[in-house]
C-alpha cells in the first residue's frame, strides 16, 4: 500500500474541568452527516461513501469513493435529496458499486416510498439500474421495492440474488432472481409463492428458507433442495414469545441460525435441520436484553464467527481471533462503543465506527498485517468532543412499579440542577434510546436544556414482557411512562417544574402533543415533529398495505377508542404553545396529521405555530429541511423556556 490519506485526525485529550460552552452554530448539528455508509472494496484498496457536499452548484449529497493507494477520489452520483435520497452502500465486486435509494411516489391514489438498486461500474464510471428493462418487462406491474439483496455471492463476483415482487399473485410476494452485474442479464432462480414475503439462501447459494405471512400468523419453510417441495418448521403470531426468525446458514447447509426468546429475552441459537425434533442449541444470549442484529459469517474459516449487535452494527464475537480485535479496539479507542462496520474479502483489513455520547463518530481504517488504524473520516466534523455534554444512564419507576431506563444529557458546565428541560421520547415506538451520539440531545444541551429521554414500555431490547406490555398502549400506560419521568425529575431537583417542554418526531411527537393535552400544567410547551395526531387515521392508512393486520395488533383496530386517544381529539384541552413540523411528502406518518391538528387548534385560538416542509421526507435527509426544523426548534424553545447560556 503507497499512502492513505487520512481526511481528519483526532484531538482525543479531555479537558481536566468543565466549564460552559458558548453557543455553537445551528449547522453543526443540525446539517446531515458529513459522511455515512462507508464500505471497504473487497480487496481492501477502496473505500466508498455518501458525503454531504454544500458547494454553490452542487448541494446535497455524492457518492465518493477512495483509492487508497493513489489518493485519487471519484464521485459516482448526486442527489439533492429531494428526489430521492441514497440509503446504503454495497460492494458486489472490486470494480461494481451498488447504490440503494428510496423516493416518494403515488400509487392508485395511494402514498408509497419506493426503492431501487443501481449499479456503478469503477471501469466506465457509469451509472445504471441493476434491473435491466427486459427484467421489468417480464413483470405484472413495476415492484415498489427493487433493491432487496439476498445474496451477494462472494465466490462469484459476476451475480447477486435479489427477491423481488411482480410475478406473485399479489404485491409482497417475491421471487428470487440471479441477476448478471456485466451483462445485465437475468434468471428467475424461485418463483413467487402465495403469502411466501421472504426468502434466504444457504452459503451454498440455494434457496432454502421461506417465510410465510397471512394475516398475523407466520410460517416458516424449509425445502431442502431449491424449487423442491416445502416442509413446515414453526408456525407462529406475530409480537407472540414462541416466535423463530431464521437468520442465516453455517457453511454446513443443515445449520440454521435462528432468533428466538429464552428466558423472555431473544437469543441466537442453531438448529440441525436433519433433527426431527429440530431442537435449538443456545449460542449467544444476553443476560437481560434482547441480542439484535446479523450474522458475522467468516468466508475465510467457514463459519458464523459472531453477531452484529444493534442500530451501529457493534460486533460481538464468540470465535477467539475476532474477539482479540475488539478487544484490542477498546484498549486503542477507550470510553467509546467501537464498531467494526466491515472486513476485505481476506479480512485484513476492516472498517471501525467509534462513538460515544461525546464522540460525534469518527470512521476508522485499520491493516491488522501493517498494524495501523487510520481516522479517515468523521460524521460531524464541526463537533468535538470538548465541546459535547456528558449523557449519564438512570432508571426509575412507572407508577405500577415497572423499571424505566433512561438517558439524562445535562449541558457542559452545569450541574443537574432545577435546569430548564427537555422532555424527549424517541420515535418508533418499538426502537430505543442508548448512550451513543444523539444529534438532537447535544443540539438541546448546547443550548443550555437538560435532555431526559427514556425507553418507556413497549421499547424494543427489553424483552418479551416489556415489549408486550407496549401493544395496543398508545396514550395509555406508554404515556404515563413519559409523565413518570418528567416527574421524577421534577422530584429529583433536577428539572425547574416551570420551565419544561415535551418534544419528539414520528410516535414521540405523538407522545408530545398527548402530553400537551392530558398533562397541560407538566409542561410549558410541545414540538411535534412529523408526529401522528390521529392514531384512527394511521391505522385506517394501512388497509392497502401487506401489514395492515399487524398494525392493528400492534396499535389497535377500535376507530373510536383509538381516535379518542388522540391528540387530534383532545386539541380544546391544550393550553401552551405548541410547534409542529412536518415533510408534505412523508410517506410514514402522511402530512394531513399535522394539517389538521393545526387547523383544529388555529380554530380554538391555540397558541399554535405550524411549518411545513416543502418535498420533506420523514427523516429529514434534506439539509435544508433539517437546518429549517432546527432552527425553528432554537427560537421557540427560547421563546417559551427563557433560558440562555
Amino acid at each position: 500500500m503507497k499512502r492513505i490519506l487520512p481526511l481528519l485526525l483526532l484531538w482525543l485529550s479531555q479537558p481536566l474541568f468543565a466549564e460552559p460552552v458558548p453557543q455553537l452554530p445551528v449547522e453543526a448539528f443540525a446539517s446531515i452527516p458529513d459522511v455515512s455508509s462507508v464500505q471497504l472494496s473487497p480487496d481492501g484498496k477502496k473505500i466508498a461513501s455518501i458525503v454531504r457536499v454544500e458547494q454553490p452548484k452542487l448541494k446535497g449529497t455524492v457518492v465518493s469513493i477512495l483509492d487508497l493507494e493513489t489518493g485519487t477520489k471519484d464521485v459516482a452520483i448526486h442527489t439533492d435529496n429531494q428526489k430521492f435520497v441514497m440509503l446504503s452502500l454495497t460492494w458486489a465486486n472490486d470494480t461494481t458499486l451498488l447504490i440503494k435509494a428510496e423516493f416518494p411516489a403515488n400509487r392508485d391514489g395511494t402514498p408509497t416510498t419506493e426503492t431501487r438498486l443501481v449499479k456503478y461500474d469503477l471501469t466506465t464510471r457509469k451509472t445504471s439500474s441493476v434491473l435491466a428493462p427486459s427484467v421489468i418487462e417480464r413483470l405484472s406491474w413495476i415492484p415498489q421495492h427493487q433493491g432487496q439483496i439476498i445474496d451477494l455471492m462472494p465466490d462469484d463476483s459476476e451475480h447477486i440474488l435479489l427477491s423481488l415482487d411482480g410475478m406473485g399473485q399479489k404485491a409482497g410476494e417475491d421471487s428470487v432472481l440471479k441477476i448478471n452485474l456485466s451483462q445485465g442479464k437475468s434468471s428467475y432462480i424461485q418463483n413467487a409463492k402465495r403469502n411466501i414475503i421472504g426468502w434466504i439462501t444457504d452459503r451454498q447459494h440455494k434457496v432454502r428458507i421461506s417465510i410465510y405471512n397471512d394475516d398475523t400468523e407466520y410460517r416458516i419453510y424449509e425445502q431442502p433442495e431449491q424449487k423442491s417441495e416445502s416442509r413446515l418448521l414453526w408456525s407462529f403470531k406475530a409480537f407472540s414469545e414462541d416466535s423463530i426468525w431464521p437468520l442465516g446458514f453455517d457453511a454446513d447447509p443443515n445449520i440454521l441460525y435462528v432468533r428466538a426468546y429464552h428466558k423472555g429475552y431473544e437469543a441466537i441459537f442453531k438448529v440441525n435441520l436433519t433433527d426431527p425434533k429440530l431442537t435449538k442449541e443456545l449460542v449467544y444470549a444476553n443476560e437481560d436484553t434482547d441480542v439484535e442484529g446479523d450474522l458475522i459469517y467468516s468466508q475465510l474459516k467457514k463459519k458464523v464467527i459472531g453477531i452484529s449487535e444493534g442500530d451501529g452494527e457493534e460486533y460481538t464475537f464468540w470465535d477467539p481471533e475476532y474477539a482479540g480485535l475488539q478487544n484490542g479496539l477498546k484498549a486503542v479507542l477507550p470510553n467509546a462503543h467501537n464498531y467494526i462496520t466491515q472486513f476485505s474479502a481476506n479480512e485484513r483489513r476492516y472498517i471501525v465506527y467509534s462513538t460515544s455520547s461525546t464522540q460525534p463518530g469518527t470512521y476508522y481504517f485499520g491493516d491488522r498485517d501493517e498494524k495501523v488504524l487510520f481516522p479517515i473520516a468523521e460524521r460531524y466534523s464541526q463537533l468535538s468532543t470538548e465541546q459535547l455534554a456528558d449523557t449519564q444512564y438512570l432508571s426509575y419507576e412507572a407508577r405500577d412499579k415497572l423499571k424505566i431506563d433512561a438517558y439524562l444529557t445535562v449541558p457542559k458546565g452545569f450541574k443537574a440542577k432545577h435546569l430548564p428541560t427537555i422532555i424527549f421520547p424517541h420515535g418508533g415506538p418499538i426502537s430505543y434510546d442508548s448512550n451513543d451520539f444523539d444529534y438532537w440531545a447535544q443540539f438541546f444541551a448546547n443550548r443550555g436544556y437538560a435532555v431526559f429521554r427514556m425507553n418507556f414500555r413497549g421499547s424494543a431490547g427489553y424483552g418479551y414482557e416489556f415489549m408486550k406490555a407496549g401493544l395496543k398502549s398508545w396514550g395509555l400506560e406508554m404515556q404515563n411512562d413519559v409523565e413518570d419521568g418528567t416527574r421524577y425529575l421534577i422530584n429529583q431537583g433536577i428539572s425547574d417544574p416551570q420551565r419544561i417542554c415535551i418534544v419528539g418526531a414520528s410516535y414521540g411527537g405523538y407522545a408530545a402533543l398527548m402530553g400537551a393535552a392530558m398533562t397541560p400544567d407538566l409542561y410549558r410547551c410541545a414540538v411535534s415533529v412529523a408526529g401522528v395526531t390521529d392514531v384512527a387515521n394511521l391505522v385506517r392508512s394501512s388497509r392497502r398495505f401487506t401489514n395492515y393486520e399487524v398494525v392493528k395488533e400492534q396499535i389497535g383496530d377500535d376507530f373510536n377508542v383509538l381516535y379518542e386517544r388522540s391528540p387530534i381529539s383532545k386539541a380544546d384541552k391544550i393550553t401552551i404553545p405548541v410547534l409542529l413540523l412536518h415533510g408534505d411528502k412523508d410517506r410514514v406518518v402522511k402530512v394531513q396529521h399535522s394539517r389538521e391538528m393545526f387547523d383544529e387548534l388555529k380554530s380554538r385560538k391555540k397558541n399554535v405555530e405550524y411549518i411545513e416542509l416543502e418535498n420533506g421526507g420523514h427523516y429529514l435527509s434534506n439539509n435544508d429541511h433539517r437546518l429549517t426544523t432546527f432552527k425553528a426548534l432554537d427560537k421557540f424553545l427560547a421563546d417559551n423556556l427563557k433560558t440562555q447560556l
